[in-house]
């Protein structure tokens, strides 16, 4: 399933995503143009007023480092069209704003020279553009005459905008590690869709390969990608696809919105973020998880707030997600814990959800450990291991421990930290 091309993505396991805008400005979704069923003329406000006056790709970049996060996935055109770079296609782009600059490669060049590798998001919807016909998902779809005059546009100049623009991302901008393409669309409403025929999905993906052989895609083409996306869930297992386990990643909010939304309110707290890093390694999966920077170029403080949390935790326990991935199918993990396994390094890492007292019971272990420790500050767990029977001595009761099973003896109190963390040495 790894391949050379995709070796370092299942390594890293943890990335930014970023999503920035026009709707940046707006500050109530990006998909407010969708939601409010707003025409180019009405949305053109934002275009007219977009400068980010104190844009740090810098910081950005230091903050997802710190973070230990090992790549990232820039918006370089959402789903309203606008495109953060110098594009010679089209005059809907940043260096005709009050920014009067390309954007975009100075975040790619401060992310890369952290050692983060480039990922660029591009949407194939595109509410902007003279020749993109309606669908169930463009802003003005219930707009009678509009969706008239749709029939009159020529798809196949949206599509040859579509190829340049990718052409033009793949070739003047370095080496791109990923590209995340978003999406198709299923016929909805009396809508039709556009899906691998309409994109000429199979045309693009080797578009895509001549430019950079390396890349990664994802499977939103509707044709095979290296990459498959669920949004904004948890899986309950690794995911199958046709019955094979398949590289994956989960991109996630920190609440509800991917752009800047000034009044939401639904915040994951920083422990909640950990646990589900934790849960996505622990099923195979990478975690891409998203900031929503200002209309004036700063990561909103309640994502820095997290970032640097999660960082806290990530600096003492990276070694539990780098290179890591789901646990040997014999190994059970016990209640509200979860594992992860470097098969590099045989360890096998317990991160207990709800600390338990005094003793974590781990069914199946006995003989197969040779060492544990926390893994925050390298203090041992002692173990206790081996049969031993139920007995009743002067008024005590001692409950007994079957052959198999290996008894973690823990501090009463946890260790100061989001999620504790058990390194396991494994015996050859």
């Amino acid at each position: 399933m790894t391949t050379d091309r995709t070796a370092w993505f299942t390594h890293d396991r943890f990335g930014m995503y970023i999503h920035w805008g026009l709707y940046a400005l707006g500050a109530r979704h990006e998909w407010m143009r969708s939601r409010e069923f707003l025409s180019n003329e009405q949305y053109n406000k934002y275009f007219k007023r977009f400068d980010p006056d104190l844009y740090d790709p810098e910081l950005w970049a230091q903050l997802a480092d710190e973070a230990g996060m090992k790549y990232m996935v820039v918006t370089a055109k959402h789903h309203e069209g606008f495109s953060l770079w110098d594009t010679q296609l089209s005059d809907y782009k940043v260096t005709n704003t009050p920014a009067g600059r390309d954007l975009l490669r100075p975040m790619l060049d401060a992310f890369r020279a952290r050692d983060i590798k480039a990922g660029l998001y591009y949407s194939l919807l595109d509410w902007h553009h003279p020749h993109y016909t309606v669908d169930v998902k463009h802003p003005q779809r219930y707009d009678a005459a509009f969706v008239e005059q749709s029939k009159q546009r020529d798809w196949q100049q949206y599509i040859d905008y579509m190829f340049g623009q990718t052409e033009e991302l793949l070739s003047k901008y370095g080496k791109i590690d990923v590209l995340f393409l978003d999406f198709s669309i299923p016929p909805e409403q009396g809508f039709p869709g556009k899906g691998k025929e309409e994109w000429q999905s199979e045309k693009f993906v080797e578009l895509v390969r001549r430019l950079q052989p390396q890349i990664m895609i994802n499977d939103r083409l509707q044709v095979p990608g290296d990459i498959t996306t669920p949004e904004q869930y948890q899986p309950r297992e690794w995911i199958k696809v046709n019955g094979e386990k398949v590289i994956w990643e989960a991109c996630h909010t920190f609440s509800g919105s991917w752009g800047y939304y000034r009044d939401e309110e639904s915040w994951k707290s920083v422990d909640m973020l950990i646990k589900m890093l934790v849960d996505t390694v622990g099923k195979g999966g990478n975690l891409l998880l998203n900031v929503g920077p200002t209309g004036r170029g700063e990561i909103d403080e309640r994502a820095v707030d997290r970032l640097k949390g999660m960082g806290q935790w990530m600096r003492r326990h990276n070694r539990s997600i780098y290179g890591c991935t789901a646990a040997p199918e014999p190994f059970r993990c016990p209640d509200d814990c979860r594992f992860t396994y470097n098969p590099e390094t045989n360890r096998l890492y317990l991160h207990i959800f709800s600390w338990p007292f005094k003793h974590l019971h781990l069914s199946g272990f006995s003989g197969q450990v040779e060492y544990a420790q926390l893994l925050n500050d390298a203090s041992e767990i002692r173990m206790i291991e081996g049969a031993q029977e139920m007995t009743m001595e002067a008024g005590a009761f001692n409950e007994g421990r079957s052959a198999d099973t290996l008894t973690l003896e823990l501090p009463i109190k946890p260790p100061n930290v989001a999620v504790p963390v058990i390194e396991l040495f494994l015996k050859s």
